[in-house]
């Protein structure tokens, strides 16, 4: 009897630690998806701002020259 409690125990800590690290993967994915949405906010409002109207689904940016020219 004592041995299988020992095993539930130990069971029971593993699982725990594994909780922890699964929590703390989800809140760094969560962080970096909040960054890429605010990333992706500012592009769209560049896109927008540089082409007086976001593109319509579908729709290609227009050509432009590289800077380089």
């Amino acid at each position: 009897m004592n041995e299988s409690i020992q095993r539930l125990e130990e069971k029971v800590a593993y699982l725990e630690r594994h909780v922890t690290e699964q929590d703390k993967a989800m809140l760094e994915l969560a962080a970096e998806i909040a960054a890429l949405r605010r990333e992706m906010k500012a592009l769209r409002a560049a896109v927008a701002g540089r082409s007086g109207g976001a593109p319509a689904a579908g729709e290609e940016l227009p050509d432009e020259r590289p800077p380089h020219y």
